[in-house]
């Protein structure tokens, strides 16, 4: 027992001898390294204070992700209060320190990943979201486009597909004793008002049975009438018109001729006019004198 109290005891005051040797060496150290644990303690606490700033500005990204986050920065918050109520940390200390700094970092980074990965996913969404919008837009565009050709092509077809007069002549006619009628420009001897003209051939025009108006302006402006409900839809609104006769249009020449009868009422002197109407629209005009 002696023997081995001995040989204890001398092992003992070995690594006694030994530990304050390499305490004696760690102390020389951290003095030799002083000055460079100062930079470095600079730089960790630089680095955690990075680290809450880029913290923060995850939270405002992902709020769903407020308490992890929180509780990282609390780590955070305590390593950097460790460095700033320790001014003399030893290189050990420091060493411990940048090791829990590396790991920070490293949690850190995957929250980086993750948040901007769900921002790159709005990202991506907002760009289709403005890739359709764009889409639609352009459709729209196009749609109105085809609209305003269509009326273009519509108006176009339209005006196309006017009839047109090729002759129009008009006249007074007075009645023979035989009784057949002939031109006349006396107003006194006027019984009847005949507009004969040919519509021209037309291969676009619709054909078919069509009403043909006579409407006959006389001297003061009045338009004649056979009777008071002679009226007619125009593109120019409803208008009065004289006479009317109902002609089989078969997209070709056809000569057509309408009388107004004055059934006895006097002939005013002066210049008329008479415009012919088909479809709704003025196909042709004339005038003549009575004196």
């Amino acid at each position: 027992m002696a023997y081995l109290w001995s040989s204890k005891s001398r092992q003992l005051t070995a690594c006694s001898t030994e530990s304050a040797a390499l305490q004696a060496d760690m102390d020389g150290m951290n003095e030799m390294m002083s000055g460079y644990t100062d930079n470095m303690s600079n730089d960790l606490r630089s680095d955690f204070k990075n680290m809450l700033a880029t913290y923060d500005a995850l939270k405002a990204k992902d709020a769903s992700q407020a308490d992890s986050i929180n509780l990282q920065k609390e780590k955070i918050q305590g390593l950097l209060d460790q460095l700033n109520s320790n001014k003399k940390l030893s290189a050990q200390q420091l060493y411990s320190l940048r090791k829990e700094n590396e790991t920070l970092r490293n949690i850190m980074k995957g929250y980086v990943k993750q948040i901007d990965s769900l921002n790159t996913l709005n990202l991506k969404l907002t760009s289709d979201l403005d890739t359709k919008t764009t889409e639609l837009t352009a459709t729209s565009a196009e749609r109105d486009q085809y609209k305003n050709d269509a009326e273009t092509s519509s108006a176009l077809v339209k005006k196309g597909s006017k009839l047109q007069l090729s002759t129009i002549k008009s006249v007074g006619l007075r009645m023979k004793l035989n009784n057949t009628t002939e031109e006349t420009n006396k107003a006194k001897s006027v019984v009847q008002i005949k507009s004969s003209f040919t519509i021209a051939e037309n291969p676009i025009a619709q054909p078919g049975r069509k009403p043909v108006y006579m409407q006959v302006i006389n001297p003061d402006g009045k338009t004649l009438q056979s009777k008071s409900s002679n009226t007619v839809d125009t593109e120019s609104g409803s208008i009065a018109y004289s006479d009317k006769k109902d002609v089989d249009y078969n997209n070709e020449r056809i000569d057509v001729a309408i009388y107004y009868d004055l059934q006895g009422e006097d002939a005013v002197k002066g210049t008329y006019k008479v415009r012919i109407y088909c479809d709704g629209q003025l196909i042709g005009s004339d005038s003549f004198t009575l004196k």
